[in-house]
């Protein structure tokens, strides 16, 4: 039962973009870190729901994959999830629509807690807690599959900082943000608990892992 992220960052290492509007609540900075991933077979099929076979297949397609394989449960912030965009939205159910990618139970980490929600196959809970206690939550509900710490960086640095990861995946998008939130900040030496590789995609990504 391994403990997992997956984040894109810049080269700069910033995993949030800043240049979001009402009208665009992601910006346009965000497309250009996650284009490749976005591109990817993977992605269509299992965030998209296309089955037409498009998107691309290589190296990024590769770990694309692999970010679902073997999952259990999920942990991610609130900010993850939509809740400081729309805080008092008791309707709010996510980014994802009606069909979310994760098909496990989600355990959202807020200081404000909701009801649990459902959707599809996806249960969101709601819970106040620290890395360790929402990571036991998310072991008893992962069936023995792994967790995965989706995000965003803030929740995915907490849990690096209290070393509660086996393996984590940078992909590494050839773009300056300049302004965000870093996933490397108050890290130095994280390098030295791990075995680190690297593999260049076809796209110039750099997917750099780290694994206990």
């Amino acid at each position: 039962m391994a403990v997992r992220i997956d984040l894109n960052i810049s080269l700069d290492g910033f995993a949030t973009t800043t240049d979001s509007t009402p009208e665009n609540p992601f910006g346009l900075d965000w497309g250009r870190l996650v284009e490749a991933y976005t591109a990817t077979r993977t992605f269509r099929e299992r965030v998209l729901h296309d089955t037409s076979g498009a998107g691309t297949t290589g190296v990024d397609d590769k770990y694309g994959a692999a970010y679902f394989e073997g999952i259990g449960a999920e942990i991610m912030g609130a900010g993850m999830f939509g809740l400081h965009n729309f805080p008092d939205d008791p309707e709010w159910r996510g980014w994802w629509g009606d069909e979310p990618p994760f098909h496990v139970p989600v355990f959202v980490l807020t200081h404000k807690p909701r009801p649990a929600i459902t959707v599809a196959d996806t249960t969101f809970t709601f819970i106040d807690a620290g890395p360790e206690a929402a990571l036991e939550r998310a072991h008893q509900a992962a069936g023995g599959g792994d967790v995965r710490i989706g995000g965003g960086p803030t929740t995915a640095g907490a849990f690096l900082k209290a070393g509660l990861v086996d393996r984590l995946h940078v992909a590494i998008t050839p773009i300056l943000l300049g302004r965000g939130i870093r996933l490397w900040d108050e890290l130095r030496g994280l390098e030295n608990d791990y075995t680190v590789t690297s593999e260049t995609a076809e796209s110039g990504i750099i997917h750099v892992a780290f694994s206990r």
